[in-house]
């Protein structure tokens, strides 16, 4: 197992973000998934009371009571964390790594860092969600809940603005496409902007937007070509020459797919589906897409296999939108004619554009069917499955120890002509006070040249590598959050190695 040379942040330090996560932002997510269950509750309390069979208000009862003692377990949670408290053991719930979890937790009781303030702030972010996780996967009613779809849905629905306006940029790509493929400067133009926009749709992550406002989302969501070079400043990393580079070395070379760890939901989730239809719809490059999503809930926000399916299902809806004029996401003329009641809303500026949504996502569900893009368990995956190719992306370790432990999903990398990750640097490079100046090979330790690796990544962790040491230092001078603050990202890339490419020959 790979040891990295700096120690990991240290939760108690007032100074990191880590003590920030665990003093404030848990605590207020934890409230939230109460809420939601609070909600829930009295929703079939309602309906418990209409004209209902016995049988029927027996089972709404028995869900109720499951309901009321989840409650019980995450507030009595909310209170050990906030006094730091041991960390409890995960009950054998009959879903996927328990075992490793409660060895590292034994391991970690040995070196008396097993409380909430005390642990690996990494390890303590992925226990908190396997542990949330087993109270639901011990009821009879709950087991496919996911406490945060709300929040996924709500969030998404308020990104309808950016939705449109990337669909009718996609459409508006259709007829240049002769043109494009003929003339790969134009190509790279477009591959600029497309990789930005998956970049900054990395920033809309609702684990962190506790204290948000909605036009702080739209801000966050604006993906026009003046935002995206106003931004460009922004990227204290930018790789994305030597990606196009790369990327256009993969004809004839046999990996001539593209794979996406996912992380967010929702707008991301979007984002990464333009892009990747980008790729194998625009380029001569890539031929087939393999994403790959969480198998439980997972830092709020994250996708799992149902969240990938619904999202397909509710871009295509007529309803899924809100209805009614809306000033904070587009100007509305006085003189335009009041919606009807049931009309979907699309924006003046672009009349076309549901029907330009429309188009695209027919295409990405006929990409599901033909093979083109691929999920990498089955779309109708339970929450809670256990696949060995998935099941790594909730464990709590790095990824650099990727080979030892999960030698299937390594393997199938292996395969890969890109590796996309959006998730957090820090599950890539370990949370560690790596050096801002770190090189992004070393802090990839044994995971470095397996495969070609791209980081897509808004900073919002205390860990951040590959950044010019001149630039590091005039940041942390300034006094900014800027290791944290999502206003601040990078593209950072690593080609595979010279070794593995000999082995794969």
């Amino acid at each position: 197992m790979f040891e990295a040379p700096y120690p990991p942040y240290d939760p108690t330090d007032k100074s990191s973000f880590a003590y920030t996560t665990v003093l404030k932002r848990w605590p207020v997510i934890l409230t939230s998934v109460i809420d939601n269950i609070y909600r829930s509750n009295h929703e079939l309390g309602t309906s418990s009371a209409s004209d209902t069979g016995r049988e029927e208000n027996y089972l709404i009862e028995e869900r109720i009571s499951e309901g009321k003692a989840i409650i019980e377990k995450i507030s009595k949670l909310k209170y050990e964390m906030g006094r730091d408290r041991v960390l409890e053991p995960i009950v054998e719930d009959g879903e996927a790594m328990v075992e490793e979890y409660n060895n590292e937790l034994a391991r970690l009781a040995q070196q008396g860092k097993n409380t909430w303030f005390t642990a690996p702030w990494l390890f303590a972010e992925c226990y908190l969600y396997r542990l949330l996780r087993s109270y639901f996967a011990q009821t009879k009613h709950w087991r496919a809940y996911d406490p945060f779809l709300s929040q996924k849905q709500e969030t998404f629905q308020k990104s309808s603005k950016a939705i449109f306006q990337l669909a009718t940029t996609m459409h508006e790509l259709e007829a240049d496409k002769e043109k494009l493929a003929s003339d790969p400067d134009a190509l790279n133009i477009i591959f600029q902007e497309m990789i930005q926009m998956c970049l900054w749709g990395n920033a809309t992550d609702l684990s962190m937007l506790t204290q948000i406002t909605h036009d702080d989302i739209q801000k966050l969501q604006s993906v026009g070509r003046d935002a995206q070079a106003a931004r460009k400043e922004y990227i204290l990393r930018d790789d994305q020459d030597e990606v196009w580079t790369h990327l256009r070395g993969l004809v004839g070379s046999g990996h001539s797919r593209v794979d996406f760890v996912l992380d967010n939901a929702g707008f991301e989730l979007f984002t990464d589906f333009v892009f990747a239809d980008f790729l194998v719809t625009y380029t001569p490059y890539v031929s087939k897409v393999v994403f790959h999503p969480k198998l439980i809930p997972w830092f709020v926000s994250d996708v799992t296999p149902p969240d990938f399916k619904a999202a397909l299902s509710s871009l295509l809806s007529p309803t899924f939108f809100p209805s009614s004029p809306d000033p904070a996401q587009w100007p509305v003329s006085p003189a335009m004619p009041a919606p009807e009641p049931d009309a979907v809303r699309t924006p003046p500026d672009l009349p076309d554009s549901r029907a330009h949504l429309r188009a695209m996502v027919e295409r990405w569900h006929k990409y599901l069917e033909q093979g083109a893009f691929e999920l990498s368990v089955p779309l109708d995956t339970p929450l809670g499955a256990s696949n060995p190719k998935a099941n790594f992306w909730t464990s709590p370790w790095p990824y650099w120890d990727m080979k030892v432990l999960a030698k299937d999903v390594h393997d199938s990398l292996q395969d890969s002509g890109l590796v996309i990750f959006k998730v957090d640097i820090s599950l890539l490079t370990g949370d560690v006070r790596w050096p801002a100046y770190t090189p992004f090979a070393t802090a990839l330790g044994p995971l470095a040249g397996a495969f070609p690796i791209l980081s897509l990544r808004t900073n919002k962790a205390d860990v951040v590598v590959g950044v010019d040491k001149d630039v590091a230092d005039r940041l942390d001078d300034s006094g900014e959050q800027w290791r944290y603050n999502g206003k601040y990202a990078l593209v950072a890339f690593l080609p595979r190695s010279e070794d593995q490419k000999a082995e794969n020959v």
